[in-house]
């Protein structure tokens, strides 16, 4: 009921999603508080919103029903002569092929091993792994990376890279200035949060340029790619999340210079937890998968 009502912040969809009441929802809460002898939620008239220690519950919560998930899913599968359970969490974005490459090693080592993959954005993966939804997370360092609660490998960096469909008008052009790019395209680009767009919103301050007018936000790398080919828009991408579009000629390169620096990734662990025999494995197979790309 925690995890429910902290991510819908709503007491009606709460209990729907239990079947249950909802005023048996309520005494359940109420409950629930009395217990830890302080008050969870704020009752607004909208809405439920956690307290700082109800936030800290529901962290807990989250927490134990994936590790309760997991070990059901461990059980599960030893039944049937499995071998464990990893959750990982990556920014799809940052060597795919690296990434991918391991977990064919990882498969090919221990057959039966579940693993769950989940991309999503830097901030989001770790956001997730601080829940403890995921094992570890293959992401990007930045200031909420660096506190005491991770340990952070890396692992390696990338180069963004301005690109357009093929057949763009702007390909056939002999010299191209980001300011124009800037006042006269539409940008796909993603949110606000996302390494690459703080990156490039730090450059363009420090270059004395605006923000381009015209933007289309997505956290989706595959939605980025599909949106270029459909539009007129410039899209600011890591070369590697491409590679494969640049490879079949779907996307093109702008034959512009931008020196727009990212955060190394890496490897992202929970700093006091040690970690599993299949989360060992797989920081190893990745590492010889990314030593053997180099």
């Amino acid at each position: 009921m925690l995890v429910l009502l902290g991510n819908s912040q709503n007491m009606k969809r709460t209990a729907e999603g239990m079947y249950m009441s909802q005023p048996a929802a309520s005494r359940m809460l109420q409950e629930i508080e009395d217990m830890f002898d302080c008050r969870l939620f704020e009752r607004l008239p909208h809405g439920m919103l956690p307290t700082p220690l109800g936030m800290e519950l529901v962290k807990f919560a989250t927490r134990s029903l994936h590790h309760l998930e997991g070990c059901m899913e461990t059980l599960a599968l030893q039944k049937k002569e499995g071998f464990g359970y990893l959750s990982v969490g990556a920014i799809m974005g940052a060597a795919p092929e690296q990434i991918m490459a391991a977990i064919s090693r990882l498969k090919q080592e221990r057959p039966r091993l579940c693993i769950r993959v989940m991309g999503d954005t830097s901030d989001e993966v770790v956001r997730l792994l601080e829940q403890g939804r995921i094992d570890l997370a293959i992401a990007r360092r930045s200031p909420e990376t660096e506190d005491a609660a991770f340990n952070f490998r890396p692992l390696g960096n990338e180069i963004l890279r301005l690109a357009v469909a093929k057949n763009h008008i702007l390909l056939q052009q002999q010299h191209i200035e980001l300011p124009v790019l800037l006042r006269d395209w539409p940008w796909i680009l993603q949110a606000p949060s996302s390494p690459a767009r703080m990156a490039l919103e730090q450059y363009l301050l420090q270059a004395a340029l605006p923000l381009p007018g015209n933007i289309i936000e997505s956290n989706s790398v595959y939605s980025m790619l599909q949106l270029i080919q459909r539009t007129n828009a410039v899209m600011l991408l890591a070369e590697s999340a491409m590679k494969d579009y640049l490879d079949m000629g779907i996307v093109q390169i702008l034959p512009i210079k931008v020196n727009i620096p990212l955060p190394p990734f890496g490897i992202l662990t929970r700093k006091h937890e040690a970690l599993s025999e299949e989360q060992q494995i797989f920081i190893s197979c990745l590492d010889q998968s990314c030593t053997m790309a180099r």
